[in-house]
């Protein structure tokens, strides 16, 4: 690394490599939701730099690569992350989302981090998911249907029992041996016996609580089977084109996301119900970060049914690998590269 001067100095730069399985020992899902309200507190108070992210499309259709670079004011972090999206890898041995989160020093630059993005995007969607069930749902709010029994299912199943007293869980999956796998091995308080329902409706009705967390592109939860009072995370649909929710559960719903630039713009869930005519950009009623930062109202009554939009933002993917950095740094965990080398003689 050369000094801006030229004069051919190099100063020692150490590189943190983190993958998958220590990730998730540096970031507890606990933790993760008490960053998660704080990172999205501090960008809907305009203490970040976020451009929508950008899609290199393979030209076959299968797949696509996702860039999303960004600043966070508190904690204080820059970088981005690079994901593929891979619809066709389900039921295979890898992930339909991989890629790494590259963090860098906010005064000079240096890289600092390399992170494994398939983990901190499991942990941190659920996390989020969880700051706003805290902020949206009804109090009492514990009974939960599943819909998706992925990754971001079993991650949802532990975000939700960590703000919300589960007493149910019910969950649907397209393949049923896959929602069957689940239910024996996702983690659930003992107290609890997970439920395989035939049918997505099944699962919802009179659910207070429901987690959309598939690759659908159409929908799979219709605002007719939704309980008053119901609070949805629809945490699976990130592309224009693609959709969880029919019209109806967005039109009825009290509608918040995480970034309302990104949910103008990217959310099929909200951009095709406004295509329809059912509702204006008006019916997004704010960010969840404005809702915790008592900015906008949340829910008004108990009969209310609100729906929380997660596109997944590149701050909180920040926010994340900033604290695995921070954890790194004070446990000496973590694989350390020399980047560049020290000063010669």
């Amino acid at each position: 690394m050369r000094d801006s001067q030229g004069e051919g100095r190099v100063r020692a730069v150490r590189v943190l490599i983190v993958n998958e399985v220590l990730v998730h020992e540096l970031l507890p899902m606990d933790a993760c939701i008490r960053l998660m309200r704080e990172a999205l507190a501090t960008f809907s108070r305009g203490d970040a730099v976020q451009p929508l992210r950008t899609l290199v499309r393979l030209p076959d259709g299968s797949g696509v690569l996702g860039l999303m670079p960004g600043y966070l004011g508190e904690p204080r972090s820059f970088g981005l992350k690079v994901v593929s999206v891979m619809p066709g890898n389900q039921g295979t041995a890898y992930e339909s989302h991989q890629g790494v989160v590259l963090l860098f020093g906010v005064i000079h630059g240096e890289p600092l981090a390399m992170l494994d993005a398939t983990a901190i995007t499991a942990i941190r969607t659920a996390a989020a998911s969880a700051a706003a069930t805290d902020a949206l749902a009804r109090a009492d709010a514990g009974d939960l249907a599943l819909l998706g029994c992925g990754t971001q299912g079993r991650f949802h199943l532990t975000a939700m029992a960590a703000v919300r007293r589960l007493r149910r869980v019910r969950v649907w999956s397209r393949t049923r041996a896959n929602a069957e796998r689940f239910a024996r091995e996702a983690p659930v308080p003992a107290r609890l016996k997970i439920e395989v329902m035939a049918t997505a409706e099944e699962a919802v009705r009179g659910a207070d609580l429901v987690c959309t967390v598939t690759s659908a592109r159409e929908p799979i939860l219709r605002g007719a089977w939704l309980a008053p009072g119901a609070h949805v995370n629809a945490a699976g649909a990130c592309f224009a084109t693609h959709r969880e929710l029919d019209t109806d559960a967005v039109r009825r719903a009290l509608l918040y996301t995480d970034c309302r630039e990104s949910c103008l713009n990217e959310s099929g869930d909200f951009r095709i119900a406004r295509g329809e005519g059912a509702i204006s950009d008006k019916h997004l009623l704010g960010e969840l970060g404005e809702v915790l930062n008592g900015k906008v109202q949340g829910r008004l009554s108990n009969q209310d049914v609100t729906v929380y939009e997660s596109l997944g933002i590149a701050i909180e993917d920040l926010a994340a690998a900033h604290a695995i950095h921070q954890r790194a740094l004070a446990t000496g965990k973590g694989a350390w590269v020399e980047w560049s080398g020290a000063p010669s003689a």
